[in-house]
């Protein structure tokens, strides 16, 4: 069975910076693109996980989210020959002003509907022992919904949500940890994980 870390997009892996219209102003935090190539190293997969809600409300269309998807594939790759094994994004909201990606989904966070997806394609990831790492009490509540570990992370929206001013957590997550690097090496150094990861 194969581990994945299910992770956030704009405040976990890059640097929040509220709607990205430029593709170049996408940054990663320091010490993402390192800790993917751990995960690549160790056999775990690494899966992008995120809404963007952009072009729901207008900003921008889908060939704009998948510019900027791109653009951190390129900053992964640039920085620690590092790499995303899966993409996933959510484009709708039900209250958007655009028809097609203003409807109720099965996808959009905290509904589980995007690990049912790579669930699909990659059916030998175990839930149970996979982690989902986030900035916000709805990524904390779709770890849980997916059966997973739920880790919360202090950068971007991550220490806002913790003192109670963004977003109401459902319930405590399993790990707070204060960015995406600290939380791989902890994790990675969990009894048993590097010896299941070697066997994948």
């Amino acid at each position: 069975m194969t581990i994945a870390f299910f992770l956030d997009r704009d405040g976990t892996l890059n640097v929040e910076k509220g709607y990205i219209r430029n593709v170049q102003d996408l940054e990663l935090i320091p010490g993402v693109a390192q800790a993917i190539r751990r995960l690549n190293e160790a056999g775990i997969m690494a899966i992008l996980t995120t809404n963007q809600t952009g072009a729901a409300r207008g900003f921008y269309d889908l060939g704009h989210i998948h510019a900027l998807n791109e653009r951190l594939q390129e900053l992964l790759k640039q920085e620690a020959d590092a790499h995303l094994d899966a993409v996933y994004y959510c484009p709708h909201l039900e209250k958007g002003i655009v028809p097609e990606f203003a409807v109720a989904c099965r996808c959009r966070k905290p509904e589980p509907g995007m690990i049912q997806q790579a669930l699909a394609r990659f059916p030998d990831i175990d839930l149970s022992r996979s982690y989902v790492l986030g900035d916000k009490a709805s990524d904390v509540a779709f770890g849980k919904r997916a059966g997973c570990k739920s880790v919360l992370l202090k950068t971007g929206y991550g220490q806002r949500v913790l003192d109670g001013k963004y977003q109401s957590l459902p319930e405590p997550p399993d790990f707070v940890f204060e960015d995406m690097p600290q939380a791989v090496s902890c994790i990675l150094q969990q009894p048993g994980m590097l010896s299941l990861s070697e066997t994948l």
